[in-house]
């Protein structure tokens, strides 16, 4: 329960400086829809399944990030009956800022317990869990976007 709170308390603070900095309509879960649409983009259908939802829950999504000005819709290249589902500068503005946000406050944790021991921490919780921290079917574990 402490690793989940401290997760929530990181993704509240990097949330209120995001909005501070010209993202307020940025949830928590919208970083995770947006790694998974990716830099090259995707389809409703593979973003279902990159997350672990239903394609109805992610297009809902891509809704309200479309509203908000983070990713736009465009005809796929390849198939004009398909779209293609891209980031937008303001979308991709969005993770460049929560990147060095999360980056300032890694680094006030590293100053209040000591690098040693967060990089401990760290070392201690990389050997506990998979190789690979990105789990973008998060949301799809939580029960729904």
């Amino acid at each position: 329960m402490r690793l989940l709170l401290a997760f929530r308390l990181l993704i509240d603070e990097l949330h209120v400086e995001l909005a501070r900095q010209g993202h307020p309509d940025m949830r928590p879960m919208h970083g995770f829809v947006m790694q998974a649409i990716g830099a090259d983009g995707t389809t409703a259908v593979e973003l279902g399944r990159r997350l672990g939802v239903s394609k109805q829950a992610a297009g809902k999504t891509i809704d309200t990030l479309e509203r908000a000005g983070y990713v736009e819709r465009t005809t796929d290249p390849r198939d004009s009956r398909a779209k293609i589902v891209r980031l937008t500068p303001y979308g991709l503005d969005a993770l460049d800022r929560s990147a060095r946000i999360f980056d300032a406050l890694r680094a006030r944790w590293a100053d209040e317990l000591g690098e040693d021991r967060l990089s401990a921490l760290e070392s201690d919780l990389r050997r506990m869990t998979p190789g690979n921290p990105w789990r973008l079917d998060t949301p799809g574990w939580f029960g729904s976007l």
